[in-house]
């Protein structure tokens, strides 16, 4: 049976920015009725190739046709009224307004020119079930958890979209069973004839719901392949671009797992209402920590206290034995802990400062207004921390904006490992990134440990927990339920099994 012509052509596609060639010559095809895996390291050119499409940037060379016919758009909402409709990983919702509203901002049915909120909410309603949602759509947005709103976010791409839907990242802030829940709704779209363009991270979930992917690399097209004709081991070469054999491997556990020193941080039975529930937890010095558990389950609010973005409603923090007062993420980083939030965009950087500014911010905070750093010392920490992450590109004065999402990360740890802490708090260091950016994370963090410096490490991969902690502590409807020593009897059953119990098996 011949495969029917492409809703969607990119043909010959460049785009170039000052000392940045994007893209170069992409061609790029999209299939009504399937899910299509745009894949590619940060900085491969998926997001721009998407920003391209969608008149978000224009193009400097090529063409797009949209059913056969050449289209430009000079923004998104052109894009959206020609079928073309994008989540992206970063969501543009506004929290303080009801679930409906968002689903229909701009949109809002109306008669006599006021709207008609009983039919704006019951159409939300009636979108939300299709995605086997069940919420009061009237509630503000920001009532609800991330992944909900993701969903709310994904509901009103759907009613929008005609043709093609563009999910970029969408599962990142979702659990197994939301991202299982999302998967059913792409099938059922596709079904109805949706063209879909998935960007992901999460291999497993590529190789589940993609019938196609489309690879680049640097810019360039790597190729097309049926997903099912292409081994995990072959697209992760093509992604790269070397032979798995030179790769480091990552799926060992810490080589010494009894090697570890002094207790650097001890919480004591902390906690906070409605957040965690007190839990006693020590971190030692060259020991990395992991943490387990579903999405909700208490791990950032577990890092959000002992870095003090959070004040906690019982207990005590102890450093070298000694309690101390950890009520502000100044008064902890003055104590030698630092953290990496999750939300690396809203929580970490300063989009409109530059790479350098970005990474001396924590040291010049540290300094105090009286005693700036000098400018020639900062290029010097600055090109030290540039080569050492091979943070890309590697100019200091490039705005942090522009950066793709793995090297916004290394940014954000150059900035905290120029004031030498001691213990880092890595909240989904990895989340959103490409394959080589983790693994280059994945080794820095071992290489720290290595050095002495003590880390909680989180993450939603159980895998990735396995592959780096000494020690994981398991966490259950805001409950630290266990904390197993990373054993060769410790595996990814194991930790599910734990997490779902709430005991080690």
């Amino acid at each position: 049976m011949a495969a029917p012509d492409p809703i969607l052509r990119m043909i010959g596609i460049s785009k170039e920015f000052p000392g940045v060639k994007a893209l170069t010559g992409v061609d790029f095809r999209l299939l009504p009725g399937e899910v299509h895996a745009l894949m590619g390291e940060n900085g491969a050119g998926k997001s721009t190739l998407i920003k391209v499409l969608t008149g978000v940037y224009d193009v400097d060379a090529g063409r797009i046709e949209l059913a056969g016919a050449p289209v430009s758009f000079a923004g998104p909402l052109e894009a959206q009224r020609a079928g073309i409709s994008t989540v992206y990983q970063e969501l543009n919702l506004c929290a303080n307004l009801s679930v409906a509203e968002n689903i229909f901002i701009g949109r809002e049915p109306r008669r006599f020119g006021r709207i008609r909120w009983g039919e704006t909410r019951r159409r939300a309603a009636e979108l939300l079930a299709r995605l086997d949602l069940d919420l009061d759509v009237s509630a503000p947005l920001s009532s609800y958890s991330p992944a909900v709103q993701q969903m709310v976010a994904i509901a009103r791409a759907v009613d929008i979209s005609a043709s093609v839907l563009i999910l970029d990242e969408p599962t990142s802030s979702l659990d197994a069973g939301e991202v299982a829940q999302l998967f059913r709704v792409m099938r059922r779209l596709k079904d109805e004839g949706i063209a879909i363009l998935f960007v992901s991270h999460f291999l497993d979930q590529v190789y589940e719901i993609a019938d196609r992917m489309t690879i680049l690399r640097n810019g360039r097209l790597v190729g097309e392949h049926l997903t099912a004709e292409l081994s995990q081991v072959e697209l992760v070469g093509k992604m790269i671009g070397n032979e798995l054999a030179d790769l480091e491997r990552l799926d060992e556990k810490p080589k010494d797992l009894a090697r570890t020193g002094d207790v650097v941080i001890e919480a004591r039975e902390l906690g906070r209402a409605g957040a965690v529930q007190p839990f006693t937890l020590s971190i030692h010095q060259g020991e990395v920590v992991g943490l387990a558990g579903l999405l909700g389950s208490g791990r950032t609010e577990i890092a959000r206290l002992l870095f003090g973005a959070d004040h906690a409603g019982t207990g005590e923090v102890a450093i070298d034995g000694t309690p101390v007062s950890l009520r502000t993420p100044r008064a902890a980083t003055a104590r030698g802990v630092a953290f990496c939030p999750e939300n690396r965009r809203t929580e970490g950087l300063i989009a409109d400062l530059t790479v350098r500014e970005n990474i001396v911010l924590a040291l010049a905070a540290a300094r105090g207004w009286a005693r700036p750093i000098p400018r020639r010392r900062q290029d010097e920490l600055v090109e030290k921390y540039i080569g050492a992450l091979r943070i890309n590109p590697p100019n200091p004065e490039q705005l942090v904006r522009n950066l793709s999402g793995g090297n916004q990360q290394k940014v954000l740890l150059a900035r905290w490992l120029i004031v030498e802490p001691r213990l880092l708090i890595l909240d989904e260091p990895t989340r959103g990134i490409d394959v080589g950016a983790k693994a280059e994370i994945q080794r820095l963090v071992v290489s720290l440990s290595d050095g002495g410096m003590a880390v909680l490490f989180i993450s939603a991969e159980l895998e990735e927990v396995l592959r780096l902690s000494h020690r994981v502590g398991v966490l259950r409807d805001r409950h630290l339920v266990a904390q197993l020593p990373n054993d060769d009897d410790l595996t990814v059953d194991v930790l599910m099994e734990t997490i779902a119990s709430g005991a080690r098996p």
